[in-house]
């Protein structure tokens, strides 16, 4: 059975508005890793779109954007070659090297972790969110930048019920940057 993770950026008062972490080179390695450490990328409309708009690779010109770092390439390349699955009710299509994932959530993303291989990667705020409700992560981390950004949405925000975790690792991301990423899994019942 494939273990499904779970990844954010968050800031120490629990901000994860992707506008309010810090942009570091090591950050962006560690997450080019995991995406490369998992079969396929679960996402939903709202992250989908942000990171397709954002990282996928220029058509026919294969100029990158005036924003984007040398550095950040190869998280560029990695995501944009990624497998995707997308949840939606509004979109009919897709591509990026995604399909719709459709049906029953908590029964579609059963069956993708049935299948065989290293592992599903998740980020984003409200589908993590519905996954959680359902018991469907096997795996949280939350990298921890040392910013308050005093505002926007908080993790796992309107969560029914107290989610219980036990830390298994904790990773300094580059020298001196101060981000952590702490890695926890669900404690058994």
């Amino acid at each position: 059975m494939r273990p499904l993770k779970y990844s954010i950026n968050v800031t120490l008062d629990g901000c994860c508005d992707h506008r309010a972490g810090l942009p570091d080179e090591a950050l962006h390695r560690h997450a080019a890793a995991n995406i490369a450490a998992a079969d396929a990328l679960l996402f939903g409309r709202v992250t989908y779109e942000m990171m397709e708009s954002a990282w996928r690779e220029p058509a026919r010109t294969g100029v990158k954007p005036d924003w984007m770092d040398d550095w950040m390439l190869p998280f560029a390349r990695t995501i944009d070659a990624a497998k995707k699955f997308v949840v939606s009710g509004t979109l009919r299509r897709v591509d990026w090297n995604a399909e719709l994932l459709q049906g029953d959530l908590a029964e579609a993303v059963r069956r993708l972790k049935q299948q065989p291989g290293k592992g599903l990667f998740t980020g984003g705020v409200q589908l993590p969110l519905a996954l959680a409700e359902l018991g469907l992560i096997d795996e949280y981390e939350f990298v921890v930048h040392p910013r308050i950004a005093g505002h926007g949405p908080s993790l796992l925000a309107g969560l029914s019920k107290p989610l219980d975790l036990q830390l298994v690792e904790r990773i300094e991301l580059g020298s001196g940057s101060g981000l952590v990423a702490m890695i926890y899994r669900p404690k058994p019942s």
